[in-house]
């Protein structure tokens, strides 16, 4: 039996999709855009919209922009010579909140995971190793601390070292099995400035 009117469920049911949202977040969401001023609701929906039409992987750093090439990898002031490898935009914003790091960065969009099927072609590896064809002096490794994190840690590593090019890991703060998003930035900048060779 359906509590709510079929668009009212219809809403629930999508926002409970969302990662992190249960049934209950997604009743109190869906209360709350329905109660929205119109004006809001629109612009919220348009916003939605807006992004899912613009928003695609930068051609230089695959993150995710509305643009070719995201203002990071555009900006004369920045690094290009030090690449941190991260596995999210998420994490990259974490570090960029740090307002510490002037390098650039490379978004993997994952890591390797054996048991969920998830290999090195599965990620941006190839879009790195292209780049590393470049002036690259230092490739930072800012993956989780996590298996699977570790796991590509260790396989960037092997592909990188054979090419002369610096490579550092960044060092322990970041708690084993946390993730980099949900770290504040003060320890991150030690993580960052703790880094170790590899």
């Amino acid at each position: 039996m359906e509590y709510f009117s079929k668009d009212i469920s219809h809403l629930i049911a999508e926002l409970s999709q969302l990662p992190g949202i249960g049934q209950k977040s997604a009743q109190r969401l869906a209360f709350y855009i329905v109660n929205m001023n119109k004006d809001d609701a629109y612009a919220l929906s348009d916003s939605i919209r807006q992004a899912k039409d613009n928003v695609h992987y930068c051609k230089v750093c695959c993150t995710l922009t509305d643009q070719e090439i995201c203002p990071i990898c555009q900006s004369e002031e920045r690094n290009h010579n030090q690449i941190m490898v991260v596995e999210n935009s998420r994490d990259m914003a974490a570090y960029e909140r740090t307002g510490k790091y002037n390098g650039v960065y490379h978004v993997l969009h994952g890591a390797i995971s054996p048991l969920l099927g998830i290999g090195p072609d599965d990620i941006r590896l190839k879009e790195l190793m292209e780049r590393l064809k470049g002036p690259v002096e230092e490739v930072i490794i800012a993956t989780n601390s996590s298996l699977e994190g570790e796991t590509t840690a260790t396989y960037i590593t092997r592909l990188v070292k054979p090419l002369g090019i610096n490579v550092t890991r960044i060092a322990s703060g970041v708690p084993v099995g946390g993730d980099i998003e949900n770290i504040d930035e003060v320890t991150l900048l030690r993580a960052l400035d703790g880094r170790i060779k590899l």
